[in-house]
């Protein structure tokens, strides 16, 4: 018999669904912010060049947030013990209070906000995440 607290089934789909989203999103954003870093300080020269720059270059830093989420996301969900329903849905909430582009929120949330009012690609991707989610409001300044 399975503990009231063991990941569910459904749960684990539900994380799963979510975590190839946020790949997608987390993608989009990053394109997004090469293409303004290269407009405000030139070509990157490779995608080495690129990889430094995501890891440790201010100018990305706020995406470190989403990155590590996946990441959680990913060591749950390969986990050899039994992980608990409670933190499943916990990064489905974390994922889900970040990914609310806010102007007064989060510094991720605002910079998400802008990225979300400059790229259609963003707006897209956000209403794929939105969709997995269901009938979850996740911005009430977007609209």
């Amino acid at each position: 018999m399975a503990s009231e607290n063991e990941l569910t089934i459904e749960t684990r789909e539900r994380l799963s669904k979510v975590r190839t989203v946020l790949l997608r999103l987390h993608k989009t954003l990053l394109d997004f912010e090469r293409a303004a870093y290269e407009r405000e300080r030139g070509k990157i020269e490779n995608s080495y060049a690129y990889l430094q720059l995501v890891m440790s270059d201010p100018w990305f830093a706020w995406l470190r947030q989403l990155s590590e989420l996946i990441v959680e996301m990913d060591e749950l969900l390969a986990a050899k013990e039994t992980p608990s329903e409670a933190t499943a849905r916990a990064l489905i909430q974390q994922a889900t209070i970040l990914l609310t582009p806010s102007e007064a929120g989060s510094e991720f949330q605002k910079k998400y906000f802008a990225a979300m009012q400059e790229s259609p690609e963003v707006v897209l991707a956000h209403s794929e995440f939105a969709g997995v989610l269901g009938p979850v409001r996740l911005s009430k300044e977007i609209h």
